[in-house]
């Protein structure tokens, strides 16, 4: 995790990584309102295609200084999606008293003398009209300190109405693109998905898995972000198909039903688990953007 390059060096590096960031939340919100386009017929298909609605989310410091922000993207009440945020952010600041108590715990090098932090990223979370397609998360991020640097991120499937097949090609797709990245990382990312996106008082999982890591540095700047690209590119074809093959699907209320309930468990677990969620709270950054990924609506039983 230690930070070895120069300083012009890892500037380049985090604007590299953030104009990644950006692009790829470009071609995701692109595919999606051609997903809204295209469904002309089935449950939904008497709805008007949504768009996006893209709001900036300026960042400023206690005397007023620019420390970054980004864009808040949600689509809302469509064909096909009932509410899907796509975040974009690039920021900077200090971290408080809690946020550096929590990283110097996790072993965070030097972050007790020196707090400033650099942090780029995308979020996905998105929440669909037809109860028997899946929602999904996803998410790709770097941290920089003065001290320190790593990567983060993955995307992980959560079914109301669970399908084999429909978890099989979204396993095999993020193998797919991670395998060749090193033999074995796929079956640690996948467990490490599996043990992050558990939902404690609940005592069951949020969904059916998908890939998660954090921390990750090995040392290899340039190895490390080739990996965190391709988790990135490993989503729209982990995920549009599972759309393709659902949309058309009739539902009941008492699927709908199971949907709602479900959507109070996610709920749960990002408001009280969701590592990424406490941060964003806790550093300040715009609540709107930092909880859009709750569900439209939900229900609990």
């Amino acid at each position: 995790m230690t930070a070895e390059t120069t300083p012009n060096a890892m500037e380049a590096e985090r604007k590299a990584a953030a104009d990644w960031f950006h692009t790829l939340r470009d071609d995701i919100v692109a595919a999606f309102e051609a997903a809204e386009e295209g469904a002309v017929a089935g449950p939904s298909g008497d709805l008007s295609p949504a768009k996006f609605d893209v709001t900036p989310t300026p960042r400023t410091g206690p005397d007023g200084e620019d420390l970054g922000g980004g864009l808040m993207s949600v689509m809302r009440g469509g064909r096909v999606f009932e509410k899907v945020g796509v975040n974009f952010s690039a920021v900077s600041g200090t971290l408080g008293a809690g946020a550096i108590k929590a990283m110097a715990a996790r072993g965070v090098p030097g972050i007790e003398e020196d707090p400033r932090f650099w942090a780029s990223g995308i979020s996905l979370v998105a929440h669909m009209q037809n109860p028997h397609v899946p929602a999904v998360h996803m998410n790709t991020r770097m941290f920089w300190t003065p001290s320190a640097w790593w990567f983060g991120g993955g995307a992980d499937l959560n079914p109301p109405i669970p399908y084999d097949e429909d978890t099989a090609h979204f396993h095999a797709t993020q193998q797919k693109f991670i395998e060749p990245h090193g033999e074995g990382l796929y079956p640690k990312l996948k467990a490490w998905a599996d043990e992050y996106f558990y939902v404690p008082h609940r005592g069951r999982a949020r969904g059916v898995g998908g890939t998660f890591m954090d921390d990750h540095n090995t040392g290899d700047w340039a190895a490390d972000f080739a990996l965190t690209q391709d988790i990135g590119r490993a989503f729209l074809p982990s995920y549009l198909p599972l759309i393709e093959r659902r949309r058309m699907t009739p539902w009941t209320e008492e699927d709908r039903d199971i949907q709602l309930v479900y959507r109070g468990l996610y709920a749960e677990y990002n408001l009280v688990w969701d590592r990424g969620t406490k941060f964003g709270l806790a550093t300040g950054h715009n609540a709107d953007a930092v909880l859009m990924s709750l569900p439209p609506l939900a229900k609990w039983a």
